[in-house]
């Protein structure tokens, strides 16, 4: 059977389904990337390759998610997220087409694996930091950039130039779209600003859309905030507040025993009617009203007080 659609998720795109979709898109050149989330899209059938949507892992019907329960682990239980199983399952097929000598393939697989593909998965799984992915993967913008220049074989006179023209366009996105974002950051901010000020002295801002606003919470010194809700597509979306910029680890986690539950599942375990999907890694959830994300996120904060009271109670205390 042909290979007509590759299913991804709709929303905000991340690292590891885009890195998918190259891989994806070399080998099935003529098929249609779909963005959705509906399920007539994510049910795995003969012509589609769905991943990292779809609550499901199954080679053998085409579908490569990582966010339910279990999380798909390596043989060394490092988790994996899509890019690393659409890579375990299609990457030698890519070398292949990369024109890579078949007795270089399994060497160069397991080394893009371990030094490219896993920091990726790592990051997207809240097992890793980005900036320590970063260095430890060479993935900074300079060695990226360096990583297009033309390999030492290649005795085309215009080579040079040709990687350069490559790299100013790559590049150009980039820079633009930082630029871009920075300025987002400040329309944010005094979005942000104006709805703590309405939260007062609640642990749950609501906003009015997804924005960037852990620089709003620090600069108003919104210390007692511990979740944030926002409407997300079709759905609403309850998320962790981060403790720095560069680190996964949050003021305070989804109940751990929401961990890669989706629809009745969790419905059961929050007891909130309306609670579609929490996240593996507990720093985001998603609820298919206001209400049930709201209240997902107030029962999020009692438990966090519970632990921190229990943390309390069993710290050491000093001796006198």
């Amino acid at each position: 059977m042909t290979i007509t659609h590759l299913v991804t998720h709709s929303g905000g795109f991340h690292a590891d389904e885009v890195l998918s979709s190259v891989i994806l898109t070399r080998l099935f050149p003529d098929a249609q990337i779909v963005r959705t989330r509906d399920a007539a899209w994510t049910t795995p059938s003969a012509e589609k390759i769905i991943y990292d949507v779809g609550r499901d892992y199954d080679a053998e019907r085409q579908i490569f998610d990582h966010h339910q329960r279990p999380t798909p682990l390596r043989i060394d239980e490092q988790p994996y997220s899509s890019f690393g199983l659409i890579w375990a399952h299609y990457g030698r097929d890519y070398l292949r087409a990369l024109d890579i000598p078949e007795p270089d393939i399994d060497d160069i697989h397991a080394s893009f694996d371990k030094g490219f593909v896993l920091p990726i998965d790592l990051v997207d799984n809240g097992a890793l930091a980005p900036a320590t992915a970063g260095d430890l993967a060479g993935l900074t913008l300079p060695s990226l950039i360096g990583s297009l220049k033309p390999v030492f074989d290649n005795d085309s006179p215009t080579a040079d130039d040709n990687g350069f023209a490559v790299a100013v366009n790559i590049a150009r996105a980039f820079v633009e779209g930082s630029l871009a974002g920075k300025a987002a950051k400040r329309r944010a901010e005094a979005m942000v600003i104006e709805a703590i000020e309405k939260t007062g002295d609640g642990r749950v801002l609501e906003l009015p859309r997804g924005m960037p606003f852990r620089g709003a919470i620090e600069k108003t010194g919104a210390d007692h905030l511990l979740f944030v809700v926002n409407p997300r597509d079709d759905d609403w979306a309850i998320g962790g507040i981060r403790i720095t910029g560069d680190s996964f680890e949050q003021r305070a986690d989804l109940p751990a025993a929401w961990a890669g539950l989706t629809d009745e599942a969790l419905e059961q375990a929050c007891g909130v009617k309306g609670a579609k999907f929490c996240h593996n890694g507990l720093f985001i959830a998603v609820a298919s009203t206001q209400e049930a994300a709201l209240k997902m996120a107030e029962l999020a904060v009692i438990e966090a007080g519970e632990r921190a009271v229990l943390t309390a109670t069993l710290a050491p205390r000093p001796a006198f």
